[in-house]
């Protein structure tokens, strides 16, 4: 399985110490190297990124088509840019990608996407992590986690956890 990842689901994840469930559900995690250097610039921000050194499961992979980048580019950043070339180069199973514009180019271009949400909610699924809420509660604020109150409402409940 292929899984390609944009900056957000991993600096998000890293930021709750939850990490390594990416590893635990997909095994291995690749990413172009602006998303690797958006990643590391992290801790300029005071962000602890130690457990990045020791993820061997996750593989820095350069974009060949750098001129497909350079045209996704005139309508998104450079890591989603990036990324989502990467994605279509290795045929990749999935995108975990969050921002809105990048999942609909993506899923325009014919790409699987995930986004943070349904990284944590497949790992709930698949017995990786007991409850969703204390998650979701702690990636709000430490994260500055956007989730409309419609879809935190919804996302308990389809993970039978509705107050």
């Amino acid at each position: 399985m292929i899984i390609i990842s944009d900056t957000s689901p991993i600096s998000n994840l890293q930021r709750i110490r939850q990490l390594a469930l990416l590893q635990k559900l997909y095994g291995r995690v690749m990413l172009p190297p602006i998303v690797y250097a958006e990643i590391r610039a992290l801790e300029t921000f005071g962000i602890d990124i130690s457990g990045l050194s020791d993820a061997d499961w996750m593989i820095v992979q350069p974009v060949r088509d750098q001129a497909f980048v350079a045209s996704l580019q005139t309508e998104l950043d450079p890591g989603e840019a990036e990324a989502i070339a990467l994605s279509i180069e290795l045929q990749a199973n999935r995108l975990l990608i969050d921002e809105r514009l990048g999942r609909q180019v993506a899923q325009r271009l014919g790409l699987k996407v995930t986004g943070l949400l349904g990284v944590l909610v497949a790992a709930k699924q698949d017995n990786l992590i007991t409850e969703l809420k204390p998650m979701l509660d702690e990636l709000i604020p430490k994260a500055k986690f956007r989730v409309h109150p419609d879809l935190y409402r919804q996302i308990l409940q389809d993970a039978n956890e509705s107050d």
